[in-house]
């Protein structure tokens, strides 16, 4: 059976990610509760969404602290300060070294098929425009458990969209979105039910449980 997750988000933009974790969750359909929100921007619009739902939020920035250790070490302490038992990165850009209390239990997603089109310096619209500039023939999303390496750790979920003739940058985000609406939530939910495994570099999905 699953357990409610307490779910920190980090963010660093507008927050499309977690407003749909709000939404999914008050219609019962997301085994989650989000407790905590931080952003790595104080003029990120996810704290709006944040405040609109009582939700407790925290900006904590690089530029601020003195170290990306010491900047990772703020984090973890918000995300404690909540009890938090997972972490969705939905379009966190800044490094976040995971502490032992935490591993395996930082998910990130990211716009693409991982490996492809993954690492420092990918992210949002970057990300589609160098897949059109490659030609492929289609594109996606990755949930993945987070390691100390952008867009490195072991896969959960991945979700193919097609690349269709006459997309642009914005088309295809809008279409690899829909499914990051999917895949986040699927994931999550996953973890909610223990069925999550990993091995290696390999995340194995338990059969769900039987009665």
């Amino acid at each position: 059976m699953a357990r409610t997750v307490r779910l920190g988000v980090l963010i660093s933009g507008g927050g499309r990610s977690l407003q749909n974790f709000i939404d999914l969750s008050a219609a019962g359909k997301l085994n989650a509760t989000v407790v905590k929100v931080i952003s790595s921007r104080k003029d990120a619009y996810g704290l709006e969404r944040a405040r609109q739902h009582d939700i407790p939020a925290a900006v904590v920035r690089p530029r601020d602290l003195g170290s990306p250790a010491e900047f990772s070490a703020a984090v973890t302490e918000e995300l404690r300060a909540e009890d938090v038992d997972l972490v969705a990165m939905a379009g966190f850009l800044s490094l976040y070294f995971i502490p032992d209390c935490y591993a395996g239990k930082v998910m990130n997603i990211h716009p693409a098929l991982l490996p492809g089109f993954g690492g420092k310096g990918f992210y949002g619209d970057r990300v589609h425009e160098a897949v059109l500039d490659y030609g492929c023939k289609v594109s996606g999303c990755t949930v993945h458990f987070a390691d100390n390496t952008y867009d490195h750790g072991p896969v959960i979920i991945q979700k193919v969209v097609p690349v269709e003739e006459g997309d642009d940058v914005h088309s295809l985000a809008a279409r690899v979105f829909e499914k990051e609406k999917e895949a986040y939530p699927e994931a999550i939910n996953l973890f909610a039910e223990g069925r999550l495994e990993i091995s290696d570099r390999r995340v194995k999905v338990r059969p769900p449980a039987t009665s």
